[in-house]
């Protein structure tokens, strides 16, 4: 039985996510039919990572096991069958124990936020034109990193054993067309961390908290002090980062 890691990118607006659900379109779906479509045969597939209805990625892997030669060819095929929202990039052979969820690193995001009403954006960004304090935002963003344990910003009902995530880098620029971005680079995320961590330090941003009150909800553990309210699709997996030299082994 070998081993292969597939990367992809897609564009979440039409899927109820990344993981496949019971009677819902989603990307591991797809992706699976077209597999079993093109192999023949049963692929079951395991995500690096989770997104949720409507957040998109530039960079996300699976990986499955098959006992067949595989090769590039495939990606052709692949991408010849799969909906126009969903590409394949890169397919790795890889050694049998390698784990697409569990032996990446840290993960990269970005919400996407524009002020000046722009149609070509309203799928992926968010149209927020309120006045801003980004030197609060800011001191938010960098004291993020002083914790550990980010209850506050994980949603309801999530299956997870632990809490604690470490981020590495958390901050927001402007682009180039004066739009807002939030980025955050971490070993992990719960659902819903960062769209809740975003819509929170909005609020900050318009005045509504303080920044001790934004330091109290992410020490208070409780997700019910957060808020959760930005839309999906200003969000996007950046990308999944593993140990050097990985796919090269």
């Amino acid at each position: 039985m070998k081993r292969y890691f597939l990367e992809l990118s897609y564009m979440g607006t039409g899927y109820a996510g990344f993981q496949r659900q019971e009677n819902a379109k989603t990307v591991q779906s797809e992706l699976e039919k077209a597999l079993q479509t093109l192999l023949r045969q049963p692929v079951v597939l395991t995500g690096s990572s989770r997104t949720d209805a409507g957040v998109h990625a530039l960079q996300n892997y699976f990986h499955f096991d098959l006992d067949v030669v595989l090769n590039e060819r495939l990606l052709y095929n692949l991408n010849a069958v799969l909906p126009g929202d969903i590409a394949v990039r890169n397919l790795h052979l890889m050694p049998a124990t390698a784990h697409s969820r569990f032996d990446a690193v840290s993960r990269e995001y970005r919400y996407y936020i524009y002020r000046d009403k722009d149609p070509f954006k309203r799928d992926r960004a968010y149209y927020f034109p309120y006045q801003l304090d980004m030197e609060s935002m800011q001191q938010a963003a960098l004291m993020l990193m002083d914790f550990a344990d980010f209850t506050s910003f994980s949603k309801r009902n999530t299956q997870v054993k632990t809490f604690i995530c470490r981020l590495e880098r958390s901050e927001w620029t402007v682009d180039g067309a004066g739009g807002l971005v939030y980025y955050v680079k971490g070993n992990r995320f719960l659902r819903g961390m960062v769209r809740a961590l975003t819509a929170t330090m909005l609020k900050l941003g318009r005045g509504r908290i303080s920044l001790e009150e934004f330091r109290a909800i992410v020490a208070s553990r409780d997700c019910t002090k957060a808020d959760f309210a930005v839309p999906p699709h200003g969000l996007f997996l950046e990308k999944v980062n593993y140990p050097d030299l990985y796919f090269k082994g």
